[in-house]
């Protein structure tokens, strides 16, 4: 079995560093275009999904190469803050849950583990799509207020 999880060390650094680095290409490509994503729908849709799922991968590859981890809820008056927030917790649940598999001699747990990884990845990428065209729509309202 350890050798059938050695595979996945070099497996998860690869897709890691590749999701990380096209992730921060993406952010950064999206930002110097923020106001076109915002206005446009098929752009927006677009832009978050291929956030979402570059982020996604490259959460999952960090926490299957990082042990140890502790996770809180975040308090917030703000219900859809609160339901994302353990929403997410439930795809580390869904990770653990792997793990357990895998140590118990199951090399399958290591796709539950994945699915949940993948699944986490959305929580964060969509949050920080959320963060961008929040912040997009200032811009724009400022704008049009000025102009």
């Amino acid at each position: 079995m350890m050798a059938q999880l050695a595979g996945w060390h070099d497996y998860f650094i690869v897709v890691g560093s590749g999701a990380a680095a096209l992730t921060g290409l993406v952010f950064v490509a999206m930002t110097l275009h923020l106001d076109d994503i915002v206005t446009d729908p098929v752009h927006r849709h677009r832009a978050r999904t291929i956030l979402t799922g570059l982020t996604a991968v490259f959460i999952r590859c960090a926490l299957a190469l990082m042990g140890g981890q502790n996770w809180q809820a975040i308090n917030s008056a703000d219900q859809w803050v609160l339901l994302r927030t353990l929403g997410s917790f439930a795809c580390l649940v869904l990770e653990q849950i792997g793990a357990l598999i895998l140590f118990a001699g199951s090399v399958w747990g290591l796709y539950v583990v994945g699915i949940g990884m993948m699944s986490s990845f959305i929580f964060m990428v969509t949050g920080a799509w959320l963060l961008l065209v929040g912040v997009g729509k200032a811009e724009i309202g400022r704008a049009s207020a000025a102009g």
